[in-house]
């Protein structure tokens, strides 16, 4: 039961990323993001160097989210949490410098949350599934409605 419900928060978190990141997997659809944001929040001209990496990172995130889209696997939630945490920092860094873009602050909040969510929600199912006694109460919650 509870491993259909964290199964659904990693399919839940694929689809987050495939709509806020396919927009950056190509240099046409990234031009259109670019200026979108540049409205919000006055951003730097990209050289075509800055826009290589911007597509290279959307590309593979493109592809992680579409395997966790068809195959929601619980370990693929696990690393996905990892990915976040280290995402997660590194958006807190760039925050950090006076010239940052409070934009980033909207993209760190869901980063943050899927990461949460996702290795609390690992570490619950772990302890579910081992069956062994535990005095978490949500643990126990699922435990005795299983």
């Amino acid at each position: 039961m509870f491993e259909q419900r964290y199964r659904q928060l990693v399919r839940s978190s694929a689809i987050y990323d495939l709509l806020v990141t396919a927009p950056f997997a190509t240099p046409w659809t990234f031009a259109l993001v670019h200026a979108m944001l540049n409205q919000i929040h006055p951003l730097p001209d990209f050289q075509p160097v800055h826009v290589l990496f911007a597509n290279l990172l959307g590309s593979i995130v493109v592809v992680w989210s579409l395997l966790r889209i068809w195959r929601p696997e619980p370990v693929f939630g696990l690393f996905d949490a990892i990915g976040r945490a280290l995402f997660f920092t590194w958006q807190l860094y760039y925050l950090a410098s006076p010239d940052s873009n409070p934009v980033v602050w909207l993209f760190a909040g869901f980063e943050f949350l899927f990461f949460a969510t996702q290795a609390y929600g690992f570490w619950l199912l772990n302890k579910i599934e081992s069956g062994r006694p535990s005095r978490c109460r949500v643990v126990n919650h699922f435990m005795a409605a299983a």
